[in-house]
């Protein structure tokens, strides 16, 4: 059979794991690319008053989630 040694699939599985990293690390630098242009978004938002920071109570935790109109 064509490609059966062992050594063709050792370097084949070497090969795709390191695509694979490639691939993990471009969307690491994808995600922060896109919090940093939601941050930007919300920013230029608020400076055109469109949107404003929603109120919050002093002691009351920060929650992770979006602004609603900025989902």
């Amino acid at each position: 059979m064509i490609g059966s040694s062992p050594e063709r699939w050792e370097a084949e599985l070497r090969a795709l794991r390191d695509e694979i990293g490639e691939l993990r690390t471009e969307q690491k630098e994808l995600a922060r690319a896109v919090a940093e242009l939601v941050t930007t978004f919300r920013s230029l938002a608020m400076h055109l008053g469109v949107a404003v920071e929603p109120y919050r109570k002093k002691g009351e935790p920060s929650s992770e989630r979006d602004l609603s109109g900025f989902a």
